[in-house]
């Protein structure tokens, strides 16, 4: 779905498709076909961003071979969806029964990470649609924290070099622009926007900027115009914005908040949890040693949670989710007088682990449900005064 901001530029809106588990490319076509085709027509859409997560064989086949990467654009084109971002976070094997800590590897020290990077950089370039003006991959920020020595902090700037340069030998060659975006993330090397903007900062922006997800954001809890600014300061361009929203609860002191939370702790995925009190924040790596583990936190003040919640469904107390804390933040990115990125990606990858009576039963009802965050996303944005094309 394209929206145009007052400044006319175009600003591009997708949904991620982690959400989905193919491993294939036949399996890709498969998910373009089924979803892609039916959220666009349950979102009345013409056209239908994707923001396609391609598994490291995947990426690797796609970039060598120009014949796959036409089977893939040929079945865009006639479920009437475009690409114009990557999500390559996710190495592979993303609906594993247990990911946890195994989503950051191969991290940004390793030759893998940036192979798989530019190959979804490649394959991006070949999809992109004629009029637009660049591709976007949002992916690892760095590293999970420990251990990272200095030498792999070493390794991992050294990457982000040659990629930088081997992005601009990639506008040469297809004289299309692709942009790479390290997503910050709870408990990683870059959790914060101040840890980006002292990481990062000297990358080439035309390059290389970072991923703002909103859910990280409020998870740190962040004020969007403070953090934007920061980066504004650094010189580290929104490369692209994911709209997603975390779970908050307000008096995690209280029996009920604590019990409204547990069906949140499941096998698959790690949900940092951040909690605010006396202008602090603690942190603990995932929900379950949140709640009741050898050193639970101790519901001084609120805690957000790490887990990706449907954007247009709000949680009934004594949760909630950040939903406020998105709509501020689209605000501030799209508020201006020019856009502070033109990409954004609906990315609630959580559909299969949410909590029973919040799960879609089948198919339809998770396309019903991703075509309701789509238009939430829209309202907002057209509530700020972009336009729908």
């Amino acid at each position: 779905m394209r929206l145009r901001h007052p400044d006319g530029s175009t600003v591009h809106l997708a949904y991620c498709t982690n959400v989905h588990p193919a491993q294939d490319i036949d399996g890709l076509i498969a998910q373009i076909r089924t979803y892609g085709a039916g959220v666009r027509a349950a979102l009345g859409a013409d056209r239908l961003g994707l923001g396609l997560w391609l598994p490291a064989p995947a990426a690797r086949t796609l970039a060598a071979d120009g014949r796959e990467a036409k089977r893939v654009a040929a079945a865009l084109d006639a479920a009437g969806c475009e690409v114009v971002t990557l999500n390559a976070f996710p190495y592979a094997d993303f609906h594993a029964p247990s990911v946890k800590h195994a989503v950051y590897s191969p991290d940004w020290s390793e030759r893998a990470r940036l192979d798989y990077t530019l190959d979804c950089a490649r394959v991006l370039a070949r999809l992109l649609p004629d009029d637009a003006v660049r591709g976007s991959v949002s992916t690892v920020p760095l590293g999970w924290r420990e251990p990272w020595p200095a030498e792999r902090h070493a390794a991992a700037r050294a990457h982000l070099d040659e990629l930088a340069d081997a992005l601009g030998r990639l506008a040469d060659e297809e004289s299309r622009t692709v942009r790479v975006a390290l997503e910050a993330e709870p408990g990683c090397v870059v959790e914060t926007t101040a840890e980006a903007a002292d990481r990062l900062a000297g990358l080439p922006p035309d390059r290389i900027g970072v991923c703002l997800d909103t859910c990280h954001l409020a998870v740190a809890f962040e004020e969007p115009g403070a953090a934007l600014d920061r980066l504004t300061a650094a010189g580290l361009p929104v490369v692209k914005l994911q709209a997603s929203a975390a779970v908050e609860v307000p008096d995690p002191a209280a029996a009920e908040g604590r019990a409204a939370l547990a069906p949140f702790a499941e096998d698959r995925f790690l949900h940092q949890v951040r909690e605010h009190a006396g202008g602090a924040v603690t942190a603990r790596d995932d929900l379950p040693e949140a709640l009741g583990g050898a050193d639970p936190l101790p519901g001084a003040g609120p805690w957000r949670v790490h887990f990706h919640v449907p954007l247009h469904t709000p949680l009934a107390p004594p949760l909630r989710g950040t939903g406020d804390h998105l709509a501020a933040t689209l605000g501030h990115v799209f508020g201006g007088p020019a856009p502070l990125t033109d990409h954004v990606e609906a990315e609630t990858y959580t559909w299969s682990v949410l909590p029973p009576d919040r799960r879609p039963a089948d198919d339809a009802g998770l396309i019903a449900g991703i075509a309701a965050e789509l238009a939430w996303t829209r309202d907002r944005l057209t509530d700020i005064g972009l336009e729908v094309l």
